[in-house]
């Protein structure tokens, strides 16, 4: 049989609900079956595996099948509460503890088992529910930042499947429509429902029971936000995802149905021949990439970076910069000097003033793209930078090749030229001698405090979402 330790306390349970339930003792059972009562204990306690004949026979003087002492169902729930703490106390988790397990005596009530199943079960969901130390944090998106680095940004499988979702669902070009959406979703068996009640912690809230994928509505202005969210809802049931174990595994997966969607929104086929023209023509430019697929400023400049290295032979950064200058998503593969923390991690910290990402900032005309020229340690880069606000505030998009890739794109006439020597104090950060004799000591700023400074990350499974409006939210709509 070759069964596992569960199976065999399930199958030791069985057997002995059959010998109790026919008033026999261990001995008596033996004598039936030509085996020791020591040897049935050993069986009965799933410290032992029987051979499949010995099986036959306690079947038989039971006046059951064997099929009845396989199943795996525990034959009452004296017997279920006892496999489960088995099983509980066996884990990982518990044993990591050093404590011993408790031996289960005949005569410890089934409530005092319950009891201890209670506190196990409490164990189990603080270890999955864990917080990530903001440390924790920011080494495993670093660590996923240099994955993705390593592979250029490209995830192949992805795009394969992207393609496949498209091609079945009749897509071949032009910007795709919510309807085509629709139709994916369909296609793996759910239902677009827009709502104006999603918990405030959600994006999307996907009904595994009923088929079902409920979005905000279908009022938001430009609806891009809209597809972009349906589609990373299919993807994970598309990616087969399970519910993330830690903090690293819910980063990767966000990070993989962000793919996905980008997949879909600008398909490979499409955008690399979009692209491979504009270079081409010597007139790459995000605006236009933008443009031809229907999408954000933001998401044209990551999906190149997805596709301009494997494809166009092409090194390049993307940066989003809040207008505090802090960097909120970075990819770079073509050695643009950027800040870190002592974990690696760029995300969170100031970029130099000197970039195109905070010089536009002051800009007149936000409605174009800002082009410039930034001599660096590393070297010359060239930037196309667009700005734009939320409610949150100001952010920049940037998107950047090393100096002899600029021929390639729109904008590299342009005079604007800069000079950062970041990560040098004297770049940006210290105030030059002047001023800081003309003020020292006779300025007294009140620093504004940031809240998230003294908030935790987010504890669940799923970072911050608050699983009771989530239950509520769908016996509303069930």
């Amino acid at each position: 049989m070759h069964a596992t330790p569960l199976e065999l306390s399930t199958l030791g349970h069985r057997i002995r609900h059959q010998r109790t339930s026919h008033g026999m003792t261990l001995d008596e059972l033996g004598e039936k079956v030509g085996v020791a009562g020591s040897h049935l204990s050993l069986i009965e306690n799933g410290k032992r595996e029987p051979k499949l004949s010995l099986l036959q026979e306690i079947a038989a003087a039971t006046g059951v099948e064997v099929g009845d002492l396989l199943s795996p169902e525990p034959p009452n729930r004296r017997a279920a509460l006892e496999i489960e703490l088995a099983r509980a106390q066996s884990s990982s988790v518990f044993r990591s503890l050093g404590i011993e397990p408790v031996r289960v005596t005949k005569g410890m009530s089934d409530e005092t088992i319950e009891s201890i199943l209670g506190l196990h079960r409490e164990l189990q969901r603080r270890e999955r529910e864990a917080i990530a130390t903001p440390e924790e944090a920011r080494r495993a998106n670093t660590e996923q930042r240099l994955r993705m680095r390593a592979v250029d940004n490209y995830l192949p499988d992805i795009e394969r499947l992207a393609e496949k979702q498209l091609k079945a669902a009749g897509h071949s070009t032009g910007a795709l429509t919510h309807r085509t959406v629709s139709i994916m979703a369909e296609q793996i068996g759910f239902e677009l429902i827009y709502v104006n009640d999603l918990p405030s912690s959600t994006r999307s809230i996907t009904d595994l029971e009923n088929g079902r994928i409920y979005l905000p509505p279908a009022s938001i202005p430009g609806g891009h936000g809209l597809r972009s969210m349906a589609l990373q809802a299919m993807a994970h049931r598309l990616l087969e995802h399970e519910r993330p174990v830690d903090y690293a595994d819910f980063l990767r997966q966000r990070l993989e149905i962000n793919y996905y969607a980008a997949c879909c929104l600008m398909p490979e086929s499409a955008a690399v021949a979009f692209l491979q023209q504009a270079k081409k023509d010597r007139n790459l430019a995000v605006e236009d990439f933008r443009d031809a697929f229907g999408v954000t400023h933001e998401a044209a400049g990551m999906r190149m970076t997805n596709l301009m290295t494997h494809h166009l032979g092409m090194r390049l950064h993307f940066l989003r910069v809040d207008g505090d200058g802090a960097i909120s998503r970075v990819y770079e593969n073509d050695d643009l000097p950027l800040p870190a923390d002592v974990t690696g991690a760029v995300d969170g910290q100031i970029a130099c003033a000197k970039f195109s990402a905070r010089a536009a900032f002051s800009e007149q005309n936000r409605t174009t793209e800002h082009y410039q020229y930034t001599d660096t340690p590393s070297g010359t880069f060239w930037c196309s930078t667009q700005t734009g606000s939320t409610a949150d505030g100001e952010f920049s998009i940037t998107v950047g090749v090393p100096f002899d890739d600029a021929r390639w794109f729109r904008g590299r006439e342009t005079t604007k030229r800069a000079v950062s020597t970041c990560p040098e104090e004297s770049c940006c950060r210290r105030p030059d001698p002047e001023a800081t004799g003309r003020w020292q000591g006779k300025a007294w700023p009140s620093a504004r405090v940031h809240m998230q400074m003294f908030s935790p990350l987010p504890r669940g499974a799923f970072p911050g979402v608050d699983e009771n409006e989530v239950y509520a939210f769908l016996d509303r709509h069930v």
